[in-house]
């Protein structure tokens, strides 16, 4: 079962939504065309659903709003002593393991 939606010449979204979905669905569209196949099933109409429950799902994906920019922040002054802490921690570690010279 072949199913067609005609994202670039759709009266059902709005602009907004139309420039986000071929922008996101670009190299999935021939010509404007968006192109779901579905044929797991025996069925004819259960392959129907399959490829209209993916084509949805592919546009509600495609339209949905990008995500919120993510808020710099700074590490805690506790965060920044803890790991300096287990720096040297560390580096005490691999000094013991060193080995040293004879003393004569």
């Amino acid at each position: 079962m072949e199913l067609s939606f005609d994202v670039a010449g759709s009266p059902a979204l709005s602009p907004t939504l139309r420039q986000r979905a071929l922008a996101r669905l670009g190299d999935r569209l021939t010509d404007g065309v968006f192109t779901v196949v579905a044929s797991e099933q025996r069925s004819q109409l259960r392959n129907r659903e399959a490829a209209l429950d993916r084509l949805v799902d592919a546009l509600r994906v495609a339209t949905a709003p990008p995500p919120r920019p993510r808020r710099a922040t700074r590490p805690s002054r506790g965060a920044v002593e803890r790991r300096l802490q287990a720096k040297k921690q560390r580096s005490a570690t691999k000094r013991d393991r060193r080995s040293r010279p004879p003393e004569d």
